[in-house]
């Protein structure tokens, strides 16, 4: 009791909060200042997604006043004319700031807002239509499945209820899609053929009721609660109906439309072949990466770090006994289907594999502390990826905690393929999804007190984001998690995979090499599995530039580490230094420069 109204007072001050700052600055045309303007924009956005706001966790408890829990965002062509409308005149009010009159740190905010602002207006103006929103690991019918199952809370009788209103509503979203993808066919704009492949096997097996993700999930959350029998059978019966009458009609009509569409897919796999292609492309580089390197600039950097890489775990091997005349990518192959590095296939295995994630979790954790000012007091656990959408997922991904503290931070751990599993390469993907990875960048984010609405929750890069995650593989390493040069070379190959990401990323959208030859250069270079390799590769395809982000941010923070470190000798503090770069938000990577230039500046 005393935690759930621990909890719930919190809520109710988040409530009040937010809601006294938006109202404040509602009615005003010219806010009283940078923080409170892009406080009441963020949270303009908050309240126009039921979505969001049930996901930050902070409303549950109120949703008599907020009215959002039983609600779906439609997508529809008025909403988006509405939403780039506000962005206009956001940038105009931007705009009306003088940078002489900001302190510093509000001068780094509306950098960051300007940068923000004016890559979103260019994306609607100009690519609006290129992007893919139904693909095989991110798309809209797969996030509408995983949001109801993983975000929406059942625990009370009403929120199963307002479950059921929400899938009431599949079939309005799904025709929002349509609209759209309709609308994207008309600039001559089809995904690759696989992605067709891909979208129309899942749309067909979210259409069959039998053990659907959402039924089951919904029968498990109702048991839990204290429901007579009578009402857990009003529940079902009102979810079935939902499910037969308004969420199989809705994917059904979207199905239709890429079994109808398939035979008119892009014979290409790269953005180049995209209306204006190689402008679309560098703008995505844009994005990801906060810099203006080139699509040629980050390619050679990409052949530069394999070399280097491949060096090193060449060494390693051949000092483990391998064949050094072998390539580091046949070698690590082999490696990879060593039945002493895998876990039998039984059928507990995600089970083992699970706890002995959750393990690792706490070992880097303890390791870890003495590195960090500070480390966050949410939690982080380890979990499978869900079944329905574990086949196209990436190896791992994070998932934040809820800022009420209701819900941990979780690492969801891909354990589809036993091959993408070898004992040798857990702990790195450890270090990158959870502790020092994404759960410490993202939980002492939320918990720090210090920092704007605007700059906590306004603004995200995977420069900065991927970065720092892969960054702290390397910290990891350094601070001695590993305990043998197996180990080692599981923290290289991660290393080495970044690498090649900046090479068959910009060999697939800038030098036009084609989906094979992209999926060919992987697997020869870093030895991974087919079935993983072909994952990746294709996630690349649909989300151009992203997996540049990551060794382009590491390599940057690495390089700031050292200008500082050689500037500062005696007087730099690795703990002050992470502080630095853990305690601003989540910036671009020029503004991570320009605090660690001044940092430098301040202690020198």
């Amino acid at each position: 009791m005393r935690m759930i109204l621990k909890w719930t007072l919190r809520g109710l001050f988040g409530l009040i909060l937010v809601i006294c700052l938006y109202i404040g600055n509602l009615f005003s045309d010219r806010p009283l200042s940078l923080n409170h303007f892009l406080a009441k924009e963020l949270l303009t956005q908050l309240f126009e997604s039921p979505e969001v706001m049930t996901s930050v966790g902070l409303f549950d408890d109120f949703n008599w006043l907020t009215q959002h829990n039983d609600k779906l965002s439609l997508g529809s062509e008025d909403e988006a004319l509405s939403r780039h409308a506000a962005t206009l005149k956001r940038r105009d009010v931007l705009a009306t700031f003088e940078e002489a009159s900001l302190s510093p740190d509000e001068q780094i905010t509306l950098a960051i807002a300007e940068f923000d602002v004016n890559n979103t207006i260019d994306s609607f103006e100009q690519f609006r239509y290129h992007n893919f929103p139904f693909n095989q690991i991110g798309g809209a019918h797969l996030n509408l499945v995983e949001f109801m199952t993983d975000l929406h809370p059942i625990n009370t009788e009403q929120q199963a209820w307002d479950f059921i209103r929400r899938v009431e509503q599949f079939d309005e979203v799904s025709e929002a899609r349509l609209n759209w993808l309709q609308r994207q066919a008309k600039q001559g704009i089809y995904p690759p053929d696989f992605v067709f492949g891909h979208v129309i096997r899942q749309l067909s097996e979210l259409i069959q009721l039998e053990d659907h993700p959402i039924t089951s999930m919904f029968s498990q959350k109702i048991n839990e609660l204290d429901l007579t029998a009578a009402q857990q059978d009003a529940l079902q019966s009102a979810l079935a109906t939902a499910m037969s009458e308004h969420l199989v009609p809705g994917f059904d009509r979207l199905l239709k439309h890429f079994e109808d569409t398939r035979p008119l897919a892009n014979p290409h796999d790269g953005a180049w072949a995209l209306p204006n292609g190689a402008a679309y492309y560098a703008h995505r580089l844009k994005i990801y990466t906060t810099t203006d390197q080139t699509a040629e600039d980050i390619h050679q950097t990409g052949l530069e770090e394999v070399a280097r890489i491949e060096s090193r775990m060449l060494e390693i091997l051949t000092r483990l006994g391998y064949d050094g005349n072998q390539s580091v990518g046949a070698l690590m192959n082999a490696l990879n289907e060593d039945p002493q590095f895998l876990y039998p296939d039984t059928p507990d295995r995600k089970d083992k594999v699970v706890a002995d994630y959750n393990q690792m979790v706490v070992d880097a954790t303890e390791t870890i502390t003495p590195y960090f000012n500070r480390m966050p007091k949410a939690a982080v656990e380890v979990r499978a990826v869900p079944e329905y959408s574990e086949q196209n997922a990436a190896g791992g991904y994070y998932m934040s905690p809820s800022l009420d503290g209701s819900r941990p931070g979780v690492f969801y751990a891909n354990l589809y393929d036993i091959k993408q599993t070898p004992t040798y390469s857990m702990q790195t993907l450890a270090f990158h999804e959870a502790v020092p990875g994404h759960h410490l960048q993202n939980a002492l984010n939320q918990e720090n007190e210090s920092l704007s609405l605007y700059r906590k929750h306004g603004y995200y890069t995977s420069a900065y984001g991927e970065g720092w995650a892969l960054y702290a593989e390397r910290l990891a390493t350094e601070a001695g998690l590993l305990t043998s040069d197996y180990d080692e070379l599981g923290v290289l190959q991660s290393e080495l995979f970044r690498a090649v990401r900046l090479v068959v990323d910009t060999g697939l959208h800038h030098k036009r090499w084609t989906r094979e030859e992209a999926m060919a250069y992987m697997k020869r270079i870093t030895g991974m599995s087919d079935t993983e390799v072909q994952a990746e590769i294709e996630r690349y395809i649909v989300w151009p530039g992203q997996a540049c982000s990551y060794k382009v941010g590491m390599l940057s923070i690495l390089e700031l580490r050292e200008r500082a470190r050689n500037a500062l000798g005696d007087r730099f503090s690795i703990q002050d230094f992470h502080s630095l770069i853990l305690d601003h938000g989540e910036p671009p990577l020029f503004v991570l420069e320009k605090l660690v230039d001044d940092w430098i500046v301040a202690e020198s």
